[in-house]
């Protein structure tokens, strides 16, 4: 999770019902491209890395049916949100929905980064559209940069919530050292480094056609940006370049809170 300002605390309007999404525009038709064509060239550029990494005895742990870091917090852009939020049926928006209230909670009530994020994990819990039967993610294609570009190099026990605060110091210090002559890491987490690195140009693609499309650039939590994305009125304000009524929509439906939801000039 990013830089936290000082919280306000405010009570939570009623929550509202998720309604159908907000229909498509032709703005709105670029913005996704954009941003599903990034995803192809990412896909591309860490196939190939990848290959190279098994090559040289580099050896990758994630695969399906693991989702041990499916519970963590994942800061997006709207340009993704929208991706996302078109992909989704009624009973998933409803389901994010819900999560994204969860999320707003945690973050008002949270007195630290750290609490927060071990909250996430624990208490708000599993993204919903994880299909835990499986492990799979139910929106595969349509999963943010987060979701792809995170890779360990280290077994999924590593990834999981509570690992590291149940190791005793020797257990630590063991992690380090492993850590720190495991190649692709940056020697201090197990997760491949080069592969977020990559994921950068996402990122840039997802601002510029923002600052090209709406004028604004919008990010924030996944979930509260995805249920957002479905919202008429805030997507209006979106696509008319007004934050603040973009805000003001966002603080009717629950969903406004300075450390989950950011806009830039």
């Amino acid at each position: 999770m990013t830089r936290r300002p000082a919280r306000r605390f405010t009570p939570s309007p009623a929550p509202r019902e998720a309604g159908p999404p907000a229909p498509a525009r032709p703005a709105d038709d670029v913005v996704g491209r954009t941003v599903q064509d990034a995803y192809r060239r990412y896909a591309r550029k860490a196939g190939n890395w990848l290959t190279g990494y098994a090559a040289r005895g580099g050896q990758v742990y994630c695969g399906a049916g693991c989702f041990a870091c499916c519970n963590m917090p994942i800061r997006v852009s709207l340009a993704e949100a929208l991706v996302t939020a078109r992909a989704l049926d009624a009973a998933q928006r409803a389901a994010v929905q819900t999560h994204a209230r969860r999320v707003v909670e945690n973050a008002r009530t949270a007195r630290s980064d750290e609490e927060y994020v071990q909250r996430h994990r624990t208490e708000v819990g599993y993204c919903p559209l994880l299909d835990r039967a499986t492990g799979s993610c139910s929106q595969y294609d349509a999963r943010p940069t987060r979701c792809r570009d995170t890779f360990s190099a280290l077994p999924a026990v590593y990834c999981e919530a509570g690992t590291w605060e149940a190791m005793n110091r020797r257990e630590r210090e063991e992690y380090r050292r492993t850590v720190a002559r495991t190649p692709g890491t940056d020697g201090e987490l197990h997760f491949i480094a080069p592969l977020e690195h990559l994921s950068e140009p996402v990122w840039v693609a997802a601002a510029r056609v923002m600052q090209q499309t709406w004028g604004v650039e919008i990010w924030g939590d996944f979930w509260v940006l995805t249920t957002l994305a479905a919202d008429p009125a805030f997507m209006q304000a979106v696509e008319a370049g007004q934050g603040r009524a973009a805000w003001q929509a966002a603080a009717r439906r629950g969903l406004a809170h300075r450390a989950l939801l950011e806009f830039g000039a």
